[in-house]
């Protein structure tokens, strides 16, 4: 296998909660992202699952640096992207880009479409001022919509528009990586499915290596070649979109697939997996492994002993205490309800 475009280590994102009036003090700090680690091979696409608050989209914030990491290192084609600084992180910015939830957000809303994606072009010298018209108009059309419409403004869109507006931004620059956090959760579902074929699409023509976030596994399981299965903070399973999401070994990843909508919902009634209690705060987790308040299959040493990711068939790494056991009990049957 070929070098990774993306390497992640032992990455982590700390966020401190102050109290205080007139002397500011630490109260409480949030391990957002806690020691994760993972690869994102040349034109892959990784999912990144989780329940609300389990840390995916601080950690695509984190690799963009858009909040400051607190350890491990990110590194981007063989560069440690989390120390660069000056001239060589402008470079380093360009090769992996983000679209955001929230298209509407993201947009200047003072700005027409013509000057949203004529800005990066600019800023970074990628053309010359005078070819950028055509640029512009290459990148707007590439996402589906008119070149007559450059000259408005992202209120006159709708959002299924407005997305692929923040798609083509940020393919302005030519990324090697993009980021894509939950881009359709906020849209139609009709149009949901336009906006992951364009994603699939570009995937294949620019050879683009592609982490995309999002609650729904069945989308992801299109997707995705990989995915990573993220609560609180951690990645407790990950491996081929196969594996992960027709075989899953750790419980909680069990829990999420068994809720994956069904055509006939009466027909898969039995193989749902209740999760029992609340997801824990974030600022006081669990000891050892975080999820075993929750876990049906937890024992005492889940209390003390941390979990790691172990390998338990090629290209497939489980975080948990009992991966092996749990690997011998078929998915759906024998799983506790």
């Amino acid at each position: 296998m070929s070098a990774p475009i993306l390497e992640v280590k032992n990455l982590s994102t700390r966020f401190s909660r102050r109290a205080g009036l007139l002397v500011r003090r630490h109260v409480n700090v949030v391990h957002a992202v806690d020691n994760v680690s993972f690869f994102l091979g040349e034109g892959e696409v990784l999912g990144l699952v989780g329940e609300s608050g389990s840390g995916k989209s601080s950690l695509a914030r984190t690799l963009l640096r858009l909040v400051p990491a607190s350890e491990g290192s990110v590194f981007l084609e063989g560069q440690d992207f989390l120390s660069l600084d000056g001239a060589a992180l402008t470079r380093a910015r360009g090769r992996i880009q983000m679209v955001f939830q929230d298209p509407y957000a993201s947009l200047n809303p003072r700005m027409t479409i013509f000057d949203a994606l004529a800005e990066p072009l600019a800023v970074h010298h990628r053309c010359p001022r005078a070819e950028i018209p055509a640029r512009v108009t290459e990148l707007i059309e590439r996402v589906g919509i008119p070149r007559a419409h450059l000259r408005k403004y992202p209120h006159e869109f709708s959002g299924g528009q407005r997305q692929r507006i923040a798609i083509a931004r940020a393919l302005a620059l030519e990324p090697r990586v993009l980021v894509a956090d939950e881009p359709v959760s906020a849209l139609d579902v009709s149009i949901q499915a336009q906006i992951i074929n364009l994603l699939s699409g570009l995937v294949r023509e620019f050879g683009l290596s592609l982490i995309f976030i999002s609650h729904d596994l069945s989308v992801v399981k299109h997707l995705s070649d990989r995915v990573a299965v993220m609560y609180l903070g951690r990645i407790v399973e990950i491996g081929d979109a196969g594996l992960v999401i027709g075989n899953p070994i750790h419980p909680y990843t069990r829990a999420l697939v068994s809720a994956i909508p069904v055509p006939d919902p009466t027909a898969g009634s039995d193989a749902r997996i209740l999760l029992s209690g609340d997801p824990p705060s974030p600022y006081a987790p669990p000891p050892a492994c975080p999820f075993h308040p929750r876990c049906a299959h937890a024992i005492d040493a889940c209390r003390t002993t941390p979990p790691v990711l172990e390998a338990i068939a090629p290209r497939h790494e489980v975080a948990c205490l009992r991966a092996r056991e749990l690997q011998q009990i078929p998915f759906p049957a024998g799983t506790p309800r």
